[in-house]
């Protein structure tokens, strides 16, 4: 399973339910990765989206513990356990965790590749994921040239996990 983020010099992803900031390219590659593949994220993270709707083109699985919680167009599921058993009719690499922070922690131990976008600036943050730098089951086994958008340099940074 695949996990994506994007995530500042002390691996921050966002403040007050918003992105801590919205790079074009960034969004590019995530458009790219996940494009016809499976997502999993939490109810905070869908109401972040365009009108709160789920992501066109994906399988949108939505991880909320409100038993009634509906969402059209997307699959809700009410625990870990539940949400792994509905990813069981999917091919584990076409799965991709998008967040938020409570989503992130949770399914981390399920993934094995991490598609990192770290950018170098320090946000106010009140939303973290967590610091694969400091795991030593994680290891960086790809990167892209550093890139810049305005003032910001940021990196892409393909983490896998060591068996």
């Amino acid at each position: 399973m695949n996990i994506i983020a994007a995530v500042d010099n002390h691996w921050a992803i966002g403040y007050k339910n918003q992105l801590l900031v919205r790079i074009p390219n960034d969004q590019k590659m995530f458009r790219e990765e996940t494009t016809g593949k499976v997502v999993v994220l939490g109810r905070k993270t869908l109401e972040t989206f365009p009108n709160g709707l789920p992501l066109k083109n994906r399988t949108n699985i939505i991880l909320s513990t409100g038993q009634n919680y509906k969402v059209k167009d997307a699959i809700v599921v009410h625990s870990v356990e539940e949400l792994l058993e509905e990813l069981k009719q999917y091919p584990s690499e076409d799965v991709y965790i998008i967040g938020g922070e409570s989503i992130y922690r949770q399914l981390l131990p399920y993934c094995d590749t991490a598609h990192i976008t770290k950018i170098d600036y320090d946000y106010d943050a009140d939303a973290h994921f967590p610091n694969l730098d400091e795991m030593p089951e994680w290891r960086i086994t790809g990167d892209s040239e550093e890139q810049t958008y305005f003032d910001i340099e940021y990196t892409f940074l393909r983490y896998e996990k060591t068996k």
